[in-house]
């Protein structure tokens, strides 16, 4: 069964809770127990009516306080489709965490309280997701029930955010009036708002078109580990394990690994389920080789007339994540980039972005937590990659503190600017 992988985002109290509860509690997909024990917390809490919202907020520090703390996962599934929903949290104080739940998602949905329309949170989680290159948005226009379902209203707040996302690399962007409490447009179509005549939330969730969203012309297969069994069964079983990252591998092509730049023929795929023919982006195989290559974890397979990037010195948009510590520059930590690990250093802040404003900041030679911006990088040895608006895997990175061990950043790699 197809998946889809979509986050919510926004402001706090705009409902992403809630609404995750209303698609799970509409689509069936609750065990009886779990909504006993929402039906019961919401009674106790003495609330006349049953908070979805809990079916997600499950730390208890943010059932006091209301609101997500962390990116809570839920898993449901539709005869269309099956999903993986990423809550992430909406206080700037976790945008950290937000951007760790969208990192690898297929869709984001942005909720917009109608009483307030669009606010600085809600134009920064906007900018994040297309800092991320989230290929499809659909934009929530929540409480409509509490404004009367007026379509002034969400004709006006449509008005406001295209204005603001017409300065964002957005590609395919969706507009919604729903009420998460109410559950209406959420699963089935709302008797209150006959002026809407597009699809429900679930209706788009379930056939938005997301097959091109791979890159199945780049081949990139970053090798995880090298399987020898030496069994008398395999005597001579030499196999590269690994998931594929782009463009797709078939028995017969001829390849290259970087960044020796060493060729061989693939004479065998093997996979969980048997031998493949070929196979596709996020495909977990084992690639079996003509030639005997020196080949290692953190070596990139290609084709020998399309390869990544192979560099040193490399440029990124950075997140710093680090509470304990600002990134320093010249400083030397650990970066993960695919199956490769090497050590690096910032070399230089080129700029700061203010996501409220758009702005860049210059002057600058530090990021504190929560904070972006374009930076350099040196590394110990060369990285194979591609731009990250090219490839989200291969052009994803991060940075993690040697003194503690605790992730410090995560990066989006760029082409150098001209």
């Amino acid at each position: 069964m197809e998946r889809l992988r979509f986050a919510t985002v926004g402001s706090v109290d705009d409902g992403k809770s809630t609404l995750i509860g209303r698609l799970l509690y509409d689509s069936k997909s609750i065990f009886e127990d779990q909504l006993e024990h929402i039906e019961a917390v919401s009674k106790r809490r003495g609330d006349d009516y049953v908070d979805l919202s809990l079916l997600t907020d499950g730390l208890r520090a943010e059932r006091e306080q209301g609101i997500t703390i962390d990116v809570a996962y839920r898993y449901f599934a539709t005869p269309k489709r099956s999903f993986i929903i990423a809550d992430c949290p909406g206080h700037i104080q976790y945008t950290r965490n937000m951007i760790t739940g969208a990192s690898n998602v297929d869709l984001a949905i942005v909720l917009i309280d109608a009483r307030t329309g669009v606010i600085e949170q809600t134009r920064r989680h906007s900018l994040l997701v297309s800092l991320l290159g989230v290929p499809h948005l659909v934009i929530c226009v929540n409480k409509m029930d509490l404004v009367g379902y007026d379509q002034e209203v969400f004709d006006r707040i449509r008005g406001e955010f295209e204005e603001f996302a017409s300065r964002l690399d957005l590609q395919d962007v969706t507009f919604l009036p729903i009420s998460a409490l109410a559950g209406d447009n959420c699963v089935t179509r709302s008797s209150n708002m006959d002026w809407y005549e597009g699809p429900t939330l679930l209706h788009h969730l379930e056939n938005v078109y997301t097959a091109s969203d791979d890159n199945r012309i780049d081949t990139r297969f970053p090798v995880q580990f090298v399987i020898r069994p030496q069994r008398a069964d395999f005597p001579d079983y030499r196999g590269y394990a690994g998931r594929v990252a782009g463009g797709v591998l078939r028995v017969g092509d001829e390849i290259m690994v970087l960044p020796s730049g060493l060729t061989s023929t693939i004479t065998g795929i093997d996979s969980p389920t048997g031998p493949l023919q070929e196979a596709t982006p996020g495909q977990a195989v084992t690639v079996l080789l003509a030639d005997d290559l020196s080949i290692t974890r953190g070596d990139m397979i290609c084709r020998p007339n399309n390869r990544p990037r192979v560099s040193q010195e490399l440029e990124a948009m950075l997140c710093w994540m680090d509470d304990a510590a600002p990134m320093q520059p010249d400083k030397i930590y650990t970066i993960k980039h695919t199956s490769k690990v090497a050590r690096t250093k910032i070399t230089e802040v080129l700029y700061r972005l203010n996501i409220s404003t758009l702005s860049r900041e210059t002057g600058v030679n530090q990021l504190a937590m929560n904070e972006i911006g374009r930076v350099t990088l040196h590394t110990t040895a060369p990285l194979m990659f591609d731009d990250y608006h090219q490839n989200r895997t291969t052009g994803c990175f991060i940075i993690v503190d040697e003194a503690t061990g605790q992730t410090a950043g995560a990066g989006m790699l760029l082409s150098p600017r001209t």
